[in-house]
């Protein structure tokens, strides 16, 4: 994806962001790569690397406000659903009017596919996770 962006020339340098347990991941979340490698390996990219250890929740909680104008955003199917659930309350304030945001679906075939999420199901999603104060 940094190739491909790279490659448009639309940015004057791409920046990437990638939220990941690291090296909290447990047996459910399948193999993945300790922090300080995958900096290494995505900083020789050349692009801006900025790596958010955490759940989809937690991580974006501490870092959405710093996360601002995204031109693309691609939601892995392996996200624990309740975290992802929570987490769609952020996103909106991470987007510009041109944003992309992609989901990966799991397949009954047992494939994968990505589909674009509608700024509409995005705010639904939002106001679903929106923080609801007692009466």
């Amino acid at each position: 994806m940094i190739e491909v962006a790279a490659m448009s020339g639309s940015a004057d340098r791409v920046a990437y962001v990638g939220v990941d347990p690291f090296e909290a991941r447990s047996l459910t979340d399948g193999p993945g790569l300790p922090l300080r490698m995958a900096h290494r390996l995505l900083a020789n990219t050349g692009a801006r690397i900025r790596l958010v250890p955490g759940d989809a929740f937690t991580a974006l909680a501490r870092a959405a406000n710093d996360l601002r104008g995204i031109d693309l955003i691609v939601v892995s199917a392996c996200q624990d659903a309740d975290s992802l659930a929570r987490a769609w309350y952020y996103l909106p304030r991470m987007l510009h009017e041109g944003s992309l945001v992609l989901a990966e679906e799991n397949l009954p075939t047992g494939g994968t596919r990505f589909r674009q999420v509608s700024v509409v199901e995005i705010a639904g999603l939002a106001a679903d996770a929106a923080p609801r104060r007692a009466a």
